[in-house]
């Protein structure tokens, strides 16, 4: 296809940029031409000839028979002497992939600790020396914890989606081999809590539980229902809290044709161990909310459902809500309206289409606009996700001055006034992560396999926050908040694919763990 002084790695190729534009303009440049990088902010993909490389990885590939939208756009600032990453493998099926994500590559994954607030801001340092590590630091005005959220892919999931781990060696696909790993991990980092997703049920009660419980933690579990082998459980250390209340969500409703899926989520009121008597409680949630990337209507439902069972655990008796941690795989990316709603307390969905809710898909075509409302009333969740008050005594006075009570049993009512497509809720939640690399605008990734390498997995959390006078930008969490305190640096695309991607030799799930400390200020 290219001239003779192309070259050839293996079954990858490298090429001029002038050999590219004389052999491969006029055709779908898609299908000759891997694209090292696309962000939703560009109309076009990212060109940056530092990236041209025979040791590059390349995070994203279009597929041979896709029509690249904005093909009328030309890369003139190119280098002609920048070599573009070709590949001779066509993607003829589902399941395949590209070759240069069917190398076996070696090696450890560095990832450093990123401090967040300007008194352990003096140093970023790597993982692994014992001094670096921000351990949490209680007394009598604050209480520091670490929280982690993990994804451990599910091995039944694993074995049912084999074509997304053709790029791995099978030994490191065993559940013999992956469970001695994801312990390891968690023996390393070493958290006050743990939320775990696609927890498979005979293996949480045979090995997980066990091991965990053996490391000093209490764990609690919630299944999918119906069939599904796997669930979220939510540990946590007997030496920083004991437990208030522990409140599983089912997301499966009989009764509403809407809610056919059999996500779940798990609320925890924990309370710290702390001499302060005046210690607050802290409300952790975890949660894997429907994969469906265009089935937004659902996904947006679960999540309502699931602040609605936030709502009612952290409720205080003064109107507030204490501390809030929301941990899981939401299934959508930053900067998608889920997400946006998620942090800005507010979506107004008229005229959404359902697969545009977790910004997974590219094109709206053929999509339906959400509805108004987007559940039935007989949920029983308003669209200020909250449960609906359902009965409410009513005080009267007769003429002889006895007071009777009575409980009027009422169903929700929906008004004549016109629908709102509002949505709203009454947290102020931030995520540990900015998702993108300062430097360089570049995405971090939460999971990497065959078939894609985005952020799905998040760790929310409740924070008051202000400008901080001199630092344009930077946040601060208030008395009343959680402050962060340190969060473990996330990797890009480029990263994973040196150590061949996820699972690997040393990582065994298709996530990586994120992780978070906190400070809550007594």
């Amino acid at each position: 296809m290219f001239p003779h002084h192309s070259r050839s790695l293996g079954r990858d190729w490298t090429t001029p940029w002038e050999n590219l534009q004389r052999c491969c303009w006029n055709r779908h440049i898609s299908s000759c031409m891997r694209w090292p990088g696309h962000y939703y902010q560009a109309p076009y993909p990212y060109f940056s000839s530092r990236h041209f490389s025979l040791n590059w990885r390349p995070p994203c590939l279009f597929e041979s028979r896709t029509q690249f939208q904005y093909c009328n756009w030309r890369p003139d600032n190119l280098s002609q002497t920048s070599l573009i990453h070709l590949s001779s493998y066509v993607m003829n099926a589902e399941g395949d992939e590209p070759s240069s994500k069917r190398r076996k590559h070696q090696g450890v994954i560095k990832r450093n600790w990123e401090y967040i607030c300007s008194h352990d801001k003096e140093k970023t340092k790597i993982l692994g020396d014992k001094n670096v590590d921000p351990k949490c630091e209680d007394s009598e005005n604050k209480f520091d914890f670490s929280v982690m959220s993990y994804n451990i892919l599910s091995q039944d999931l694993l074995e049912d989606n084999s074509h997304l781990y053709r790029h791995c060696r099978r030994p490191v696909l065993h559940w013999s081999f992956r469970f001695p790993n994801i312990l390891k991990e968690i023996k390393h980092f070493d958290a006050d809590v743990l939320c775990l997703q696609e927890v498979q049920e005979d293996h949480y009660g045979a090995e997980i539980r066990p091991s965990l419980e053996s490391l000093g933690y209490h764990c609690e579990y919630k299944m999918r229902t119906g069939r599904k082998p796997d669930g979220c459980a939510i540990c946590f250390k007997h030496s920083k809290f004991s437990l208030l209340s522990v409140n599983p969500v089912e997301f499966f409703r009989p009764d509403i044709s809407l809610l056919d899926r059999d996500n779940v989520g798990l609320v925890l009121l924990l309370q710290p161990k702390i001499a302060c008597a005046a210690s607050p409680a802290i409300c952790v949630a975890n949660t894997h909310l429907l994969y469906n990337p265009r089935r937004g209507d659902i996904k947006l439902t679960q999540l309502a459902m699931l602040l609605a069972e936030i709502s009612s655990v952290a409720h205080q008796k003064d109107g507030s809500f204490c501390p809030i941690v929301m941990c899981g795989d939401f299934n959508s990316v930053p900067g998608s309206p889920l997400y946006s709603f998620i942090k800005e307390g507010k979506l107004n969905y008229e005229g959404l289409p359902i697969g545009k809710v977790s910004g997974q898909e590219q094109s709206s075509r053929g999509q339906r606009i959400l509805s108004i409302p987007i559940w039935p009333p007989n949920l029983g969740i308003s669209q200020n996700c909250v449960y609906e008050v359902q009965q409410v005594p009513k005080v009267e006075k007769t003429d002889s001055d006895l007071t009777q009570t009575q409980l009027k049993q009422t169903e929700v009512l929906v008004t004549a006034e016109k629908l709102s497509s509002n949505l709203q809720h009454h947290f102020s939640l931030s995520s540990v992560y900015s998702h993108y690399f300062p430097d360089t605008g570049i995405p971090e990734v939460t999971t990497c396999h065959s078939r894609s390498a985005i952020t799905v997995d998040y760790i929310f959390y409740s924070a008051e926050k202000e400008d901080v006078a001199g630092h344009p930008g930077a946040e601060v969490a208030l008395v009343g908040g959680l402050k962060l305190l340190a969060r473990l640096s996330l990797l890009t695309e480029q990263d994973l694919w040196t150590v061949n991607g996820l699972p690997n030799e040393n990582n065994s799930s298709d996530h990586l763990p994120l992780l978070a400390k906190f400070r809550l200020e007594l």
